[in-house]
């Protein structure tokens, strides 16, 4: 008995020193500060300020957790500067919100997202919902003082920035982001697989919904991005440092992209500045253009864009797909409407007379592909991705990139 009692008080003791370390937090008002540890399943965590993972720190996020950043006024950040991991579920995601008195109009720009400095390891977002984000920063934003994102005052926030870690692992999977008033990703290097997430009602007045830079070597997939402001994909090799931007970007659906802002650059997927990218099996729906590879400073010479399906319901952007609009590049096997209509990839439900300039999204609508679709069949299989078969390797759990399919776009049938 003595020798029983002796080891539940060591067990008692071992608990009590991972407590103080690593807290689980089961619905809890945060004033805001460093936080590690767990949050717990189901629980509620309401965040009054700013928070912070420490170096060599992480924290796990449960299913069905609210983070509910609840003070406008000061813009909140997340600030990473260990590791963070969302691991929500189909039945029960991750949600960060707002407010309900915030949520007012399509860019409210609330709070100002997840922002991950040069020491951060790994992020993992499985079944997690962010919106309303792209608070303009101020000189007391912590990121600004950090040196995090731009470093500078008067720049809007992305949902999610990885900066300037080459070696860091980001797996982006399953999740939701919506009424985001800049970009929704900002990665500035690591390894990363982004894939069967959903993007929508993105950008105020400028931004792309995934905007990679140098260092940055990642596999882009099956995500659906409705009426972004500018790009779908920006892709470029612009930052210094190494290794070279390389991107396989396939089988996602692009809808209304690029005429919110109407300059050169917005219109579905962009490259630019020596990105070495790889385009395959992306549906293109009433887009400002196809593919655009920057001629002023164009992506690497081995770059690939082919078996793009670009569907266009009015004559200007029959047009705007055409080989002979400036920077536009197009593939030998693409396929493309011969006039407003033609080559309907026949969607479950959605009008594709809708204004391309809406920026609001109506969640019945469903992108899956009706039988009998053209865009089912044609699409290209046999390329290679980044992550195919060793993948990425988080908190001990390896990530793979999907398989391509043989139709274009993200969805398939139901």
């Amino acid at each position: 008995m003595k020798s029983l009692f002796l080891c539940l008080l060591l067990v008692a003791a071992v608990f009590t020193a991972c407590d103080k370390d690593e807290t689980t937090v089961v619905d809890q008002t945060l004033d805001g500060g460093n936080v590690s540890g767990i949050w717990e399943k189901g629980s509620t965590i309401t965040v009054k300020g700013h928070l912070v993972i420490p170096e060599g720190k992480s924290l796990t996020i449960e299913e069905g957790v609210t983070v509910l950043m609840n003070d406008p006024s000061i813009g909140q950040e997340i600030l990473v500067y260990g590791s963070l991991y969302c691991k929500g579920t189909a039945a029960k995601p991750i949600l960060f919100t707002v407010p309900e008195s915030s949520k007012i109009g399509d860019f409210p720009r609330v709070w100002g997202g997840i922002l991950c400095g040069p020491t951060a390891k790994e992020l993992l977002m499985d079944y997690t919902h962010i919106e309303y984000t792209g608070f303009v920063t101020t000189e007391e934003s912590p990121s600004v003082k950090a040196g995090f994102f731009k470093a500078a005052a008067g720049e809007g926030l992305p949902a999610v920035n990885f900066k300037n870690n080459v070696d860091g692992k980001v797996v982006i999977m399953n999740s939701t982001f919506n009424n985001l008033g800049e970009d929704c990703f900002y990665l500035e290097g690591g390894n990363i697989i982004i894939a069967n997430n959903k993007i929508y009602t993105q950008g105020e007045t400028g931004g792309d919904a995934i905007n990679m830079k140098a260092g940055c070597i990642a596999d882009v997939a099956f995500n659906l991005v409705y009426a972004p402001n500018t790009n779908a994909l920006k892709l470029s090799n612009s930052g210094d440092r190494t290794p070279q931007c390389h991107v396989v970007g396939y089988n996602n659906t692009i809808v209304n992209a690029g005429w919110r802002r109407p300059t050169v650059k917005g219109g579905g997927i962009w490259l630019e500045a020596g990105v070495y990218a790889e385009i395959w099996n992306n549906l293109q729906v009433n887009c400002r253009f196809a593919v655009k590879n920057n001629a002023k400073e164009p992506g690497d010479v081995r770059s690939t864009y082919d078996y793009s399906y670009y569907y266009a319901h009015t004559q200007e952007g029959v047009d705007s797909y055409l080989p002979t609009v400036k920077d536009v590049v197009r593939g030998a096997h693409d396929i493309a409407s011969a006039t407003p209509g033609d080559k309907n990839p026949l969607f479950e439900n959605y009008a594709l007379a809708t204004d391309p300039n809406n920026p609001t999204f109506n969640t019945s609508w469903d992108f899956h592909l009706k039988t009998g679709s053209p865009a089912l069949t044609g699409a290209k299989t046999n390329f290679a991705r980044n992550y195919s078969t060793t993948g990425i390797t988080i908190n001990g759990v390896v990530y793979k990139s999907p398989a391509p399919a043989a139709y274009f776009g993200a969805m398939g049938t139901k």
